[in-house]
């Protein structure tokens, strides 16, 4: 299938993948997906700042979420490893597809924008086999082509922080729905919970006041890329990025604030500025 076929190509895991190859050779050349991917994130990482960082992969794998095997870094593993993690020391050219590092022990890992980048993929194929009405899931990230057989939109529930929960119902057509929170992968030691969104700036787990973040965009890619920069970027960073951008896409961030009060910022194109929702009360939207 078309998803094993690109897990195959971009997976960090599986060693004879092209990025697999590409960080075991400290560099390479690139087929058409995993090009196209890497192009598109330097550019989000351009754009947000370094927010999005595709070059995070040896801190990830320090932390353990590559592996499963979770231990907290030391600061100064993770000093050292900040050196190897510099997007602008990712080597890419577009028009041979070729890709270096300009420091040794560099990795790439597009785990960050992959599974929107496939479902975006998925609806191409869809629409090559002549299917006019169709919904992929890949695990919180959902894209639609079309509205349901019988004319109505999509509704797709925004998961909730806490198990079973949801923020509301988006109504979509072709259309992703995309998010991205501390809660989907973590583990404990002595107490602390440490998730797996990290942030480039200091290799610790991003802090930036955000329980989660969706986005809504006809772009499957950019849905997953922005969910997790955004989450780093935190709440007012965030809106103003939205701000810049807001004809691209749209968003609802899910903040904690003074750790008692729950705010739910709903930032959309129909909406003109950002509207604030009663926490985990139903929110019908329609993008």
């Amino acid at each position: 299938t078309e998803i094993e076929r690109l897990d195959g190509l971009l997976s960090t895991g599986e060693e004879s993948s092209e990025i697999a190859q590409v960080n075991a050779n400290g560099g390479g050349t690139l087929g058409k997906d995993a090009s196209y991917l890497v192009e598109r994130a330097l550019e989000f990482g351009k754009s947000t700042g370094g927010a999005f960082d595709i070059a995070i992969y040896p801190i990830m794998k320090e932390w353990g979420f590559t592996t499963g095997d979770f231990k907290v870094p030391s600061k100064e593993t993770l000093d050292g490893l900040l050196e190897k993690t510099k997007l602008s020391d990712v080597v890419f050219d577009k028009e041979t597809s070729t890709i270096s590092f300009k420091t040794d022990g560099m990795a790439i890992d597009l785990g960050g924008i992959a599974k929107g980048y496939t479902s975006t993929r998925i609806m191409d194929i869809y629409r090559e086999c002549g299917v006019k009405s169709g919904l992929v899931n890949l695990g919180g990230n959902v894209q639609a082509l079309g509205t349901k057989t019988d004319g109505s939109k999509w509704r797709v529930a925004i998961q909730g922080v806490e198990d079973d929960s949801y923020l509301g119902v988006l109504s979509i057509s072709d259309k992703a729905v995309i998010t991205s929170g501390g809660y989907e992968r973590y583990f404990e030691q002595d107490g602390v919970t440490y998730h797996h969104i990290i942030d480039p700036t200091t290799g610790y787990p991003a802090d930036s006041g955000l329980l989660s973040v969706s986005i809504v965009s006809a772009d499957g890619t950019m849905c997953d890329a922005l969910s997790t920069s955004l989450f780093i970027m935190g709440k007012d960073k965030a809106i103003e990025y939205w701000r810049a951008h807001s004809d691209e896409f749209d968003m609802i961030l899910y903040d904690k604030e003074n750790k008692e009060k729950l705010n739910i910022e709903l930032l959309g194109k129909d909406t003109g500025n950002s509207e604030k929702l009663e926490p985990l009360k139903s929110l019908n939207y329609e993008v």
